[in-house]
């Protein structure tokens, strides 16, 4: 199928790449809640609203107010409601957003008789209170606007219909949300101390998210504490899966040195040595296991609690005696350990890793569906595997 040239020159034409990142930014990315949680948020709103609306439609009429309920609080139900954990939708953002802003619109009705200046110099002011008072909301941007819209020249205005629509609002939210499990208000933590590490085994610590934080230089709509959460999980789960997919298969050495039952303790601890190995794993004629010895069983056949002389016992102990009985181990069968852990070579290595780090092992045999040698995983094998798992882009890699 020919192409339309028109196609192929937008796909290629490096001018109009650039056009269609631009216009692909206008774009809204997808809203990743399900259902659920989105009929949450219609059903909050709507109790919010009526619940503030008729509360205090009922206190103005005991008190003769003309209004009752101000527009901007529509915007903040979606704050509140809809995404609770923002900084912008807690208590203080939303009651005093609003109404430290509706006091700056009514200053600017009051002190500027223009009202398109006062408009722009009221909703900047408020972002400017908001700010230093660490209450911005983004209603509140409305309020002082509304204020100077609707030429409100009283500072009681503030205090009612806003602050009281405002609580009434904030006191839904936080029994509404907290009765759907929704953490409201969402405490915004202190960051810790600069040493702290974001979770245990984690690559970059409080420090660094402080680091990025401020270099990003913008507000945003997500806790540090969230934030912190979802980075770490994220890493975590990174982790899990290049880490927690690898097979025990995947990282052992395979072919290794093995010994059998009979072979002489001179033997084995020349391959020991030859191949730089602290183990050798014995099996039978058809490589079945049936034990492991150690630099451990050498240095014990050798009395490695006496060190003088420590050399010169090993030597001899690996000697081969030229006598028809002995009480002296000669083969390799008589000092190997016949308890052996083994693993499969279709199992997970992330379940290696309490084996080593907790049981001891250093050296873990891999047989295969017959019980036969096919490999040895070392703590160096899994320490490799760990350095690859962690490493930036190791997955795109493999």
């Amino acid at each position: 199928m020919v192409e339309h040239p028109l196609r192929v020159m937008a796909a290629t034409h490096p001018g109009l790449q650039g056009l269609r990142r631009w216009l692909r930014a206008f774009w809204p990315a997808p809203v990743r809640v399900d259902a659920r949680e989105r009929l949450r948020s219609v059903l909050g709103a709507g109790i919010g609203i009526l619940f503030a609306a008729a509360v205090s439609r009922w206190a103005a009429g005991l008190g003769g107010w003309p209004a009752w309920l101000v527009a901007p609080l529509g915007a903040s139900a979606v704050l509140v409601f809809a995404v609770p954990a923002s900084p912008l939708a807690q208590p203080w953002s939303v009651v005093g957003g609003n109404t430290l802003s509706t006091l700056v619109g009514v200053a600017c009705v009051l002190a500027i008789p223009d009202p398109v200046a006062a408009a722009a110099v009221a909703v900047a002011l408020a972002i400017g209170v908001m700010f230093a008072l660490r209450c911005l909301h983004p209603p509140g941007g409305a309020a002082a606007l509304f204020a100077v819209l609707g030429q409100v020249a009283s500072p009681k205005f503030a205090l009612f219909p806003v602050l009281v629509n405002s609580v009434l609002l904030v006191a839904a939210g936080v029994l509404y949300n907290s009765l759907c499990g929704r953490r409201y208000p969402h405490a915004q933590l202190a960051p810790p101390a600069p040493s702290d590490e974001v979770g245990r085994g984690s690559r970059f610590t409080s420090a660094d998210l402080d680091a990025a934080l401020a270099h990003y230089n913008q507000v945003l709509d997500v806790s540090r504490d969230d934030l912190e959460d979802l980075l770490a999980g994220a890493e975590q789960a990174a982790y899990r899966r290049q880490f927690g997919e690898l097979s025990c298969g995947e990282i052992m050495s395979r072919h290794p040195v093995a010994v059998e039952f009979g072979t002489s303790l001179s033997e084995a601890w020349t391959l020991m040595r030859t191949h730089r190995i602290k183990a050798l794993p014995v099996v039978d004629r058809v490589r079945r296991l049936v034990g492991i010895v150690t630099v451990a069983d050498f240095m014990r056949g050798a009395s490695l609690d006496l060190h003088e002389g420590l050399a010169d016992r090993l030597r001899a102990f690996v000697r081969k005696v030229d006598r028809t009985h002995s009480d002296k181990p000669e083969v390799v069968g008589q000092i190997m350990t016949r308890q052996v852990r083994v693993v499969s070579e279709n199992r997970a290595v992330v379940e290696l890793v309490p084996l080593f780090s907790d049981a001891g092992h250093h050296h873990i045999p891999v047989i295969d569906g017959e019980q036969r040698l096919v490999g040895v995983i070392t703590q160096t094998d899994l320490v490799r595997a760990l350095c690859r798992a962690v490493q930036p882009g190791a997955a795109a890699a493999a």
